[in-house]
């Protein structure tokens, strides 16, 4: 199993963030979260569309415990990391992968100051980005992401849309359509696909999300 901590830069360090989400999933079933997904049906479905295929490289920005690592390696997808900054969201996705686990890179680390080691085809987060509420965080999270890409790699976001909640887990968020979004990320992504999303938490709440799938100009 691939596992290894990412000790970020003074200036781009939250200590509060991992605590407040180490909290979290220490209290928490990852099935009992409010983002929680059985099937990530659009995640899996603007993979697919991307185009890239099973040997593609696939990161999973705030992965933790999500489910689409399941659902990737159950399609054939062969070369998958999952970054999280809380040690116990890896540690119960790992738990019901099993053996499974060691088919994928995990890193434990803060995303907004990561040190990509390889590039990738695609850059996958759903709903990490909004909760970088100030220009800074968001700065250093498109830093790591111009990085971390290859050249015409495609980047999948999902945050609340204008219509979302201003709140998640005790946290501010910000709401986002999808041309605010594309600004916020920067001219240098094209936007390519999008779409809107009714998700209903696990205690009968509706959350809207954008999905926007973007492709890296060349």
């Amino acid at each position: 199993m691939n596992s290894h901590p990412v000790r970020p830069p003074p200036d781009c360090r939250h200590p509060d963030w991992k605590s407040h989400w180490e909290t979290l999933y220490s209290e928490k079933d990852h099935a009992s979260v409010s983002w929680f997904q059985s099937h990530p049906q659009h995640s899996l479905s603007l993979i697919e569309h991307s185009g890239v295929g099973t040997k593609a490289r696939i990161i999973d920005v705030g992965g933790g415990a999500s489910t689409l690592v399941d659902h990737l390696l159950e399609a054939g997808y062969r070369d998958l990391t999952v970054l999280d900054i809380a040690h116990t969201a890896i540690r119960q996705a790992q738990g019901r992968l099993g053996e499974r686990s060691q088919r994928v890179t995990w890193v434990e680390g803060d995303i907004t100051s990561h040190a990509p080691g390889k590039p990738y085809h695609i850059w996958h987060d759903r709903a990490v980005f909004h909760f970088l509420t100030s220009e800074h965080d968001r700065a250093c999270y498109v830093d790591v992401m111009q990085k971390a890409l290859r050249p015409a790699g495609q980047v999948i976001i999902a945050t609340f849309s204008e219509a979302g909640p201003d709140q998640c887990s005790g946290l501010d968020v910000v709401r986002y359509s999808p041309e605010t979004l594309n600004q916020a990320l920067g001219m240098q992504l094209r936007l390519v696909e999008t779409l809107t999303d009714e998700h209903r938490t696990p205690d009968g709440g509706v959350q809207q999300f954008v999905y926007c799938r973007f492709v890296l100009n060349t």
